[in-house]
């Protein structure tokens, strides 16, 4: 047993030597060591403040005061960071060799500032030092660097964005600088943990701006984004990137862009990937994207500038788009029609519409917006400052076509307009998704201009204004019977079935004005004329058939008022017109009769004579003034 009590004692020994030379190892050689590798590796200078104490748990090393590092001389502040301690760790082994070998590094209470000159430099760029102390047997490898409770601030002095991230947490272990590097980084930009995991091969390579292999996840609100290709901290990278966003609000809020809520349909959930080329931080090319945004799948191409405004470009293909449960313009839900007591007062936020300026083309095979639904779609929008244009380059929609463009514009306050065509287009089934109509039927062609102003769904349609025009083949008008109404002066109930209908028309104020309707059908014409309240969502109409062959080809009309609003309209023949429009003859032979029986009843009953041209009721006034002067007089004899 005695060589277990010698090889035990040879330990004891070894480690009081080892213990009592620690002991003696001067903390502020370590430190300067450090402070002259730092200074060596980065070109800046480096201070440290304050005293110096050895530490031996859970590295050997010492502790250090407050620590500063330059900034670029190109910056207009001084530091690039400030700590109020580091910690640095050494390694044990060599030392016995008579080497200070750096292994970890640790900051406390970093504030570091990261900043992009006008013309492109980084101040994190650096020009690494050769000579150093190496002379003393000194080396760098970072097998460790730690931040704790920081906070990072972003300048970019080319279009003055900022960007600040406070309860900022790292860890770097690159035990080769020039070689594979692995990261840990958890920060909280708006109270919420945002978390940046990754590998970088070639570390050095990598802060010089070089493209190099990376891999990088970041987790924040629950959702993951992706990368794995190559980058440089210059701001350039290319790779392939995938998103994991099922709450997209959520995501965006974590990383402190506000309140990011699209509508449903439109990206509530992000699931996709793509290529990515990224120039100079400022320029991204997305190719061969493959998105889903909710139910909707999309595929193309965007090119994205960032510096400045933003700017995009994209070309995007789509199947089936299902939109219907996005809000509407003033804030109603799709798939059902207007409410009948009128038109949304809610305000319509058209801010979106300056985040960027650019241009998208979107084809699809169908789009269902909730209220209208379109068939094979080829629409570009066209957004340029605040100002958005889509253009209906071929829409299949109600079994015909429709072409023009609609604008949006919100330069100073918000305005819609448009010019729009329409070909082969079923009435029935867009006046009932636009406007609850069901009555009229048929194919129409027809153009539209308009022009609408406000904040609000009710404050666009009351004050709608411009022109138009329509006009119908075969159709089919529900609810009245103009046969029956020929015959019987009751046209209410059944249906009309006519050959051909126009009309033109006039928009102020909310209100449709139409003059010239023209409709026809076996035996009758009609007209019409009247108002039509877009705004108010009502009418008042006054349609008027006549029967060719009646009354021995003098003709036949029966005027049919269609007054009230959209949801329950009154039909009624006008029968006062009527009157007035077949029997205008007949009525003032009555009418001249009647007026002279009373001519000769008031001359023998009343001794009033009616002069010529004098109406009756002149007359009888005449004659009272007459009978009130006499009996005046004679109170006065």
């Amino acid at each position: 047993m005695r060589w277990i009590f010698r090889v035990f004692g040879a330990l004891v020994v070894a480690a009081l030597l080892l213990a009592g030379g620690l002991l003696l190892l001067p903390g502020e050689k370590i430190a300067q060591v450090a402070v002259d590798q730092i200074r060596a590796a980065t070109g800046r200078q480096v201070s440290v403040e304050g005293g110096v104490e050895l530490s031996f748990y859970p590295v050997l090393g010492v502790r250090t005061g407050k620590v500063t590092i330059s900034n670029a001389d190109w910056s207009d502040e001084p530091l690039m960071l400030s700590a109020r301690g580091l910690s640095i760790g050494v390694e044990t082994g060599a030392l016995f060799r008579g080497q200070v070998r750096v292994k970890a590094l640790e900051l406390v209470g970093p504030e570091m500032l990261l900043e992009r000159s006008r013309d492109g430099r980084f101040n994190w760029e650096i020009e690494r030092g050769t000579g150093g102390a190496g002379g003393r047997g000194m080396a760098f490898a970072l097998d460790r660097l730690e931040v704790s409770d920081g906070s990072l601030r972003y300048v970019d002095h080319s279009d003055g964005s900022r960007q600040r991230f406070d309860k900022l947490d790292l860890t770097l272990l690159a035990p080769d600088l020039a070689g594979r590097a692995q990261i840990e980084l958890t920060a909280h930009p708006a109270g919420t943990p945002v978390a940046l995991r990754g590998a970088i091969d070639g570390f050095l390579g990598f802060l010089d701006g070089a493209p190099v292999p990376v891999e990088a996840t970041l987790t924040a609100g629950g959702g993951t984004l992706e990368f794995a290709g190559r980058a440089g901290a210059g701001g350039d990278a290319e790779g392939r990137l995938s998103a994991d966003l099922p709450r997209t609000k959520a995501f965006a809020a974590a990383l402190g862009l506000g309140a990011v809520a699209p509508p449903e349909g439109m990206g509530r959930a992000i699931r996709g990937e793509g290529l990515i080329v990224l120039t100079d931080g400022k320029a991204l090319a997305l190719r061969k994207m493959a998105l889903r945004l909710d139910d909707n799948a999309i595929t193309g191409d965007a090119d994205i500038t960032l510096d400045g405004k933003t700017q995009l470009r994209a070309r995007l293909r789509a199947g089936a788009l299902d939109f219907a449960g996005a809000p509407e313009a003033g804030g109603g839900t799709g798939g059902g029609q207007a409410e009948s007591s009128g038109w949304s007062t809610a305000p319509i936020d058209a801010s979106g519409l300056g985040a960027l300026d650019g241009q998208v083309r979107l084809t699809a095979e169908s789009i269902d917006l909730g209220r209208v639904k379109l068939d094979a779609t080829d629409v570009t929008v066209t957004i340029d400052r605040a100002r958005a244009v889509f253009s209906l380059n071929d829409v299949a929609a109600y079994g015909g076509a429709f072409g023009g463009e609609f604008v949006m514009n919100n330069r100073s306050g918000l305005s819609v307009g448009g010019k729009l065509s329409m070909r082969g287009v079923e009435t029935k089934d867009l006046l009932s998704d636009m406007a609850g109509i069901t009555r009229l039927s048929g194919k129409a062609d027809g153009n539209l201009g308009f022009l609408g102003v406000g904040q609000s769904l009710n404050a666009i349609m009351n004050s709608l204004q411009g022109d138009g025009r329509i006009a119908m083949g075969r159709g089919v008008i529900a609810g009245m019977d103009l046969d029956r109404l020929m015959r019987s002066g009751d046209g209410s109930g059944g249906t009309t079935i006519f050959d051909s209908l126009g009309a033109s028309f006039t928009m102020a104020g909310g209100n449709l004005v139409n003059s010239d309707l023209k409709l026809a059908l076996p035996g009758i014409e009609a007209t019409g004329t009247g108002r039509i309240g877009l705004g108010a969502r009502d009418i008042d109409y006054l349609f008027t058939p006549v029967a060719l062959k009646a009354r021995g080809g003098r003709g036949l009309a029966i005027p049919v008022r269609i007054r009230g609003p959209w949801s329950a309209p009154r039909i009624t023949p006008d029968m006062g017109a009527a009157v007035d429009l077949n029997l205008a003859e007949e009525k003032k032979q009555v009418e001249e009769k009647v007026e002279q029986k009373v001519r000769e009843t008031l001359r023998k009953e009343l001794d009033v004579e009616v002069q010529e041209g004098e109406k009756v009721e002149d007359a009888l006034k005449r004659k009272a003034e007459e009978e009130l002067m006499r009996g005046l007089q004679k109170l006065l004899e």
